[in-house]
């Protein structure tokens, strides 16, 4: 078996249903299709990423800091978006978007040796202890977790090969570190 990874862009999340009819898989979190066949892999939590230098955030972020200080945003669309980002706008809080881009990992680049905030998955949080210019802070409030599951066509369903490899990546799911991890389960 050989797996292409593919970056879940804009225009395959806006039309989710139809991706499905040409790949063997999406990996999305909750949020963004409805009524597929999937399993869920992992969850995780949210953090927020400031830079070491910025002397506008002590050693926590508050609600007020969210709504003062500029942010780097991951998928600012409509269709793409992070959860924790709407439950943010539910909250009254829109943030003031100075620059956007669509990856986490380059996000904490973009905040390196700026005032900007920004917000990543906790799992990846964790890998930044190595880089420089940022320190992952909590969030200020009780962000919901991020969700990511495997989805498929239901054509696949009855298919040997491909519940083979949903097991596989559900295996996978269940050896990922316990801070990014949710028993798997199908629905």
């Amino acid at each position: 078996m050989r797996l292409r990874f593919e970056p879940a862009s804009p225009p395959v999340v806006d039309q989710a249903p139809e991706s499905l009819r040409g790949a063997d898989a999406v990996l999305l979190p909750h949020g963004f299709l409805h009524g597929a066949p999937h399993v869920d892999l992992f969850s995780d939590t949210w953090c927020r990423v400031v830079a070491t230098a910025n002397e506008q955030v002590g050693d926590a972020l508050t609600m007020d800091d969210l709504r003062k200080l500029p942010w780097v945003c991951t998928y600012l669309s409509a269709t793409a978006f992070t959860t924790v980002a709407r439950q943010l706008q539910e909250l009254g809080i829109e943030p003031r978007v100075t620059a956007v881009v669509e990856s986490f990992l380059a996000l904490p680049h973009l905040v390196a040796g700026t005032d900007r905030i920004g917000l990543i998955q906790g799992h990846l949080a964790a890998r930044l202890s190595g880089l420089d210019g940022v320190r992952v802070l909590p969030c200020p409030f009780e962000p919901v977790p991020l969700v990511v599951a495997l989805w498929w066509h239901p054509a696949h369903e009855d298919d040997p090969e491909h519940r083979w490899m949903r097991e596989v990546f559900g295996e996978a799911g269940r050896t990922l570190p316990s801070a990014a991890r949710r028993p798997a389960g199908r629905r």
